[in-house]
């Protein structure tokens, strides 16, 4: 990218008056509220698409929602990107806009690949997403480890109770970390980070938030991401893409309990 954009600063909380009832009483309180902004996306100088997020780390939700996309996969294919965050624009321009990519945006499809039973609902989806064949291993106390480092630096969900979070680790401890009021939105947050500062993620680990659907392990793949887990559970779609993919899923990772769905052999103790 041969234009970065100056980082801009927006709150992302704001107070609201309530009364709240605490079983006995009602009384007026502050509450803090998360912030919720539209950013519509001009591409080549069209209306390609209008997102609704939480109005932080921007640069990173814009490359990695392209990416997501499937209209790039390497950070140098943007030319230019430009924000107008006060009026929720921001403004890209592909060194080359592939006319197919654009068109089979959203486009449903439903095929096979490699005489397995991989489902896709996108068209952009099946040429992008990649079986991840890392060698990486977690532990099980490594696993409530990171889970519990990600719900530790969550400070702005527990304030609101209304965001997701996203994490980037190494197995010991936690990268980078992202949250929006959209599951998805963080994850394109990490994503964009990745492209951006062309991470190397071989040996990294996707900490999750929310649920694990479909779209959420097809952003794993295209990361090139063996290991996501999640506080949450798995959709059976997102189980059979994973395992197909060759993303290891465990969920519902609380206190003393998980569950490895896929993949298990990069878990130590699964062996």
């Amino acid at each position: 990218m041969s234009e970065e954009p100056a980082a801009t600063t927006f709150p992302t909380t704001t107070t609201w008056s309530i009364h709240r009832y605490n079983g006995s009483e009602v009384l007026p309180e502050e509450d803090t509220v998360a912030i919720e902004a539209p950013l519509t996306i001009q591409l080549d100088g069209e209306e390609f698409a209008t997102l609704v997020y939480t109005p932080s780390d921007t640069i990173d939700l814009v490359t990695g929602f392209l990416a997501s996309e499937g209209l790039i996969r390497f950070i140098d294919q943007i030319e230019s990107l430009t924000l107008e965050e006060d009026r929720g624009f921001a403004h890209v321009k592909l060194r080359q806009l592939h006319q197919l990519s654009r068109q089979l945006v959203s486009k449903r499809f439903i095929g096979s690949c490699c005489g397995k039973s991989r489902q896709f609902y996108f068209h952009n989806d099946m040429r992008t997403a990649k079986t991840v064949t890392t060698k990486l291993q977690l532990t099980i106390p490594q696993c409530f480890h990171l889970m519990n480092e990600l719900q530790e630096q969550s400070a702005e969900f527990r304030l609101t109770g209304g965001l997701h979070n996203a994490a980037l680790c190494t197995v010991n401890k936690l990268l980078l970390t992202r949250a929006d009021i959209g599951r998805h939105n963080a994850l394109d947050k990490i994503y964009g980070h990745i492209l951006r500062h062309r991470l190397s993620v071989r040996d990294k680990v996707l900490a999750f938030s929310g649920r694990i659907s479909s779209e959420v392990a097809l952003k794993a793949a295209k990361m090139g991401v063996g290991i996501l887990l999640s506080k949450s559970a798995p959709t059976d779609l997102a189980l059979r893409l994973a395992e197909d993919l060759g993303i290891t899923v465990v969920g519902f990772i609380r206190r003393d309990h998980l569950t490895v769905y896929t993949h298990p052999e990069r878990i130590v103790e699964c062996r």
